[in-house]
């Protein structure tokens, strides 16, 4: 039986939560600390290697209007750790994902590859606020790390609201089958130069799949320069499935027990998305870098909250 001090953890009162969001997004709002600054388009003014002298510890000296990579208190990537240092809040709620095809394009902007919408590809909805849908990108490997551990790949896709508000949902990957949509996109990948851009006609963003409905959320930074903060993260959690034959009533017993990952190597393996070697590589390589990655190192939590949001009963994958 989990201890009083555990318990009352994960129940921490929902108006508690909602009044620290709204503090944060208050303080920022009032300080410009909203990501309304995008992420840098010619990533070859910063690199992802320590060494190079335009490492990531070295970002917030390169150009003045980056300082926020050295000296921010709320900044991106961090390491989520189960069960632990995560407050549970049920009413979160699922998170809304309103996507439609739309034309688009692949970019190289030199350290990743992107895709941009150019028409309305939907949005997502965070406490009543829509926010559209403008790109995603992928990090190899992955840039958030769970209990200490990273994995092969992290899909970022990139809302914005009509207040200037940046709202980003990532989904890590493991090596195995391919990924369906980077599939769709695997020629595009393949033949886009270096900080350049090439028509992919219509692309439905819907083609990708979460896998989860389970999800953290905590306020970050952009993670690349000029690394702003105020962005409103929303990490999709890997699934546990029983290894063995439970019955459908044991099995939501176990899963909503606060203490389920005190035990949970013992009855449940964890599953993510998967994506082969050769999609990752092409990601890689694509963009001519050198480098065999493009993850900036986790960043101290400097005591943030980090909320998790779990259904009452198992769902099925999205």
């Amino acid at each position: 039986m989990a201890s009083t001090s555990h318990f009352n953890v994960y129940n921490i009162n929902i108006s508690s939560f909602l009044l620290l969001f709204s503090v944060v997004i208050v303080s920022c709002s009032l300080t410009i600390c909203f990501a309304s600054e995008s992420e840098v388009e010619k990533e070859s003014e910063f690199a992802y290697v320590e060494g190079t002298g335009k490492g990531p510890k070295n970002w917030g000296k390169i150009n003045p209007h980056w300082e926020t990579c050295g000296k921010g208190q709320m900044q991106s990537p961090i390491d989520l750790l189960d069960g632990r240092a995560v407050q549970v809040f049920p009413s979160l709620g699922k998170l809304r994902r309103d996507y439609q095809a739309a034309p688009a394009a692949v970019k190289n902007r030199g350290h990743d590859i992107t895709v941009i919408w150019k028409g309305d590809a939907g949005k997502i909805t965070i406490n009543n606020t829509g926010y559209q849908l403008k790109q995603c990108h992928w990090h190899s490997p992955s840039e958030h790390t769970f209990n200490g551990s990273r994995y092969d790949l992290e899909l970022h896709l990139v809302h914005y609201s009509s207040q200037g508000g940046v709202a980003v949902s990532a989904i890590v990957y493991e090596y195995g089958r391919p990924d369906r949509f980077l599939s769709r996109l695997f020629h595009h990948i393949t033949h886009v130069d270096p900080e350049e851009e090439i028509d992919a006609g219509i692309v439905n963003p819907g083609d990708i799949k979460f896998g989860s409905r389970k999800y953290y959320r905590y306020i970050g930074s952009l993670t690349s320069p000029p690394c702003t903060e105020g962005v409103i993260w929303t990490i999709v959690k890997k699934v546990l499935l029983p290894k063995h034959s439970h019955s459908i009533s044991s099995s939501i017993y176990l899963l909503q027990r606060h203490d389920v990952y005190d035990y949970s190597d013992a009855f449940f393996y964890k599953q993510v998305r998967t994506v082969s070697r050769e999609q990752v590589k092409a990601l890689r390589d694509a963009v001519h870098d050198g480098y065999e990655a493009n993850a900036r190192p986790t960043q101290s939590s400097d005591g943030r909250a980090v909320f998790e949001y779990t259904p009452r009963v198992i769902e099925a994958s999205a």
